[in-house]
């Protein structure tokens, strides 16, 4: 078998390399991961899918809202602050998946 000239090697693409690429932080994407209950890098792919897609910037925020509920119920406070920061600045780079009625919506 002949090898190919022009072949120059394997590219290898790392996790950090895929976070950049998704559009969204760590964070923002470990919310995801743990919502879904996918590896980190499969949840970089769905974010970068929702993010392209009409209603995913709101999947994406009730995600996270649903994450803070769980860790309300779990009485992991460490963990509702956490989330409640990943919301809060995910919601500061993706002013559409602000809800347009909310107490806090005035705050941004």
């Amino acid at each position: 078998m002949a090898r190919n000239p022009n072949f120059r090697g394997w590219i290898m693409i790392s996790l950090e390399d895929c976070v950049a690429l998704c559009g969204l932080t760590e964070e923002q994407i470990l919310a995801i991961a743990e919502h879904e209950q996918l590896p980190q890098i499969e949840a970089a792919a769905l974010a970068q899918y929702l993010l392209r897609g009409a209603d995913g910037t709101q999947m994406i925020r009730e995600m996270i809202i649903d994450d803070i509920r769980a860790a309300q119920k779990a009485g992991d406070r460490p963990r509702v602050l956490s989330l409640l920061h990943v919301l809060h600045h995910y919601l500061r780079q993706h002013p559409e998946a602000r809800p347009p009625q909310h107490p806090w919506s005035r705050l941004f």
